[in-house]
């Protein structure tokens, strides 16, 4: 199959995964592009999902156009964003047009329920796997912690959470790397 005519399909694969959002798409993306493809790691990934948090716009729409302009540059940032929103874009048209017949009927309201609850497993299941990965040492279990509380007690943008845990991070292991140093000498 053509590179670029496999970026498309395997973000178009993600893509069909609609419910529940960029973040229910995560653990999907992280399963296509890591494990079967290969075109990021755990680590780029993860960086990935920061900055496309970051970054204005649906956080599996951004995280994919890195990815494929990574692997292919613009034409692939270009292919993978549009194989990851031409699934959604069908099935919203679909679902616009004919859901409004449908809504009031108990059977779809409690598929939509089982829907949204599938959502949250997956999200659950994406969150165990990052931590997994990436919190490796009592730093970056403390940034976690730090940030987890102050998302839930404190009314700050997710942006200045991440970027104010970037800066902690790279003080504070600037300030490790200070010390090994001058223990060496």
């Amino acid at each position: 199959m053509n590179i670029m005519v496999d970026l498309f399909v395997t973000f178009a694969k993600v893509g069909v995964c609609t419910f529940g959002g960029g973040y229910a798409m995560l653990p999907i993306l992280q399963r296509e592009v890591v494990e079967k493809k290969g075109w990021a790691t755990e680590e780029e990934l993860t960086d990935y999902f920061a900055v496309g948090q970051c970054t204005p716009g649906i956080i599996a729409v951004n995280t994919a156009t890195f990815i494929g302009y990574k692997y292919r540059g613009i034409p692939g940032g270009v292919l993978a964003t549009l194989g990851l929103v031409f699934p959604s874009l069908v099935i919203i048209t679909l679902i616009a047009a004919f859901l409004s017949n449908f809504a009031d009927i108990p059977v779809v309201q409690h598929a939509l329920a089982g829907i949204n609850a599938a959502v949250v497993a997956l999200i659950a299941a994406s969150v165990v796997k990052l931590g997994k990965s990436n919190l490796k040492d009592a730093l970056s279990v403390c940034i976690f912690l730090a940030v987890l509380l102050l998302a839930f007690f404190v009314d700050l943008s997710p942006v200045i959470l991440i970027v104010c845990s970037g800066v902690v991070g790279y003080v504070a292991r600037m300030i490790a790397g200070m010390k090994k140093g001058g223990a060496d000498q």
